[in-house]
């Protein structure tokens, strides 16, 4: 693939490493010194990366949109202009895959809360928690990830017809690594359910993932929706096998 990078910070030169080592051609990375040419300089590439800054992203989709390019949008943050992306994605006959952490390791957690939060739905001594912890550098709080654990415990445990949400609390300091926590506390124990990345390596492998994935679609999908279908397909060659 030749692909196309917004943003040039630590997650990009990250990525960046990555998608060389595994064979692919890096084209054009937009900074703010050239991302108004956006349009003109995508033409060609076969899809583009986004892990830049939260205001810029619907910018971003537009020019990829005009262009054609399908967009894996790796930015957070950005969720209050999600109607006006997804109008754009849809109304341009764009490709967007978007997620709150690419990481497939968050993604597999994400599931397993799920799974916890629904054997807990209706028992009343427990009380939901979520807990995150990043480097000083972070800028958004809570983060996406957090937010998304939030959506899924309400969800699995019936909050938001209640309209209580699970409550999160949020650390910015030093060099943390990224870390989650969801905690379920009683009086009598506490269950706590923890993901940590050792790097931004898990970030990189899977929005690349996500890259192979969106080209030749079109639409707005979550990343969620890669996993589902990637983990479909593997079924069904393993049922295929027996």
């Amino acid at each position: 693939m030749k692909i196309a990078l917004f943003g040039h910070g630590t997650m990009g030169r990250v990525l960046e490493e990555s998608a060389r080592a595994a064979g692919h051609e890096i084209g054009v990375v937009f900074t703010s010194a050239n991302v108004g040419d956006a349009v003109r300089l995508l033409p060609g590439h076969t899809v583009a990366i986004d892990f830049s800054v939260p205001g810029a992203v619907p910018a971003h989709v537009e020019a990829a949109a005009a262009a054609g390019v399908p967009l894996v949008e790796g930015t957070t943050g950005w969720q209050g202009d999600e109607v006006r992306v997804r109008k754009v994605v849809e109304g341009r006959g764009g490709a967007l895959v978007y997620g709150a952490n690419f990481s497939i390791g968050v993604n597999l957690f994400y599931r397993i809360v799920t799974s916890a939060a629904e054997l807990f739905r209706g028992v009343a001594a427990y009380d939901p928690f979520i807990e995150e912890a990043h480097h000083a550098r972070k800028r958004d709080a809570p983060s996406g990830t957090a937010l998304a654990l939030q959506t899924i415990l309400s969800r699995a445990l019936g909050r938001k017809e209640q309209g209580t949400s699970v409550p999160i609390a949020s650390t910015r300091a030093g060099q943390i690594p990224g870390t989650h926590r969801v905690g379920f506390d009683s009086a009598a124990d506490q269950i706590l359910l923890t993901h940590t990345a050792r790097s931004r390596a898990g970030l990189s492998a899977g929005a690349l993932l996500a890259a192979h994935w969106i080209v030749g679609r079109r639409g707005m999908y979550a990343f969620a929706d890669v996993l589902d279908d990637i983990l479909a397909h593997e079924a069904e060659k393993e049922r295929k096998v027996r």
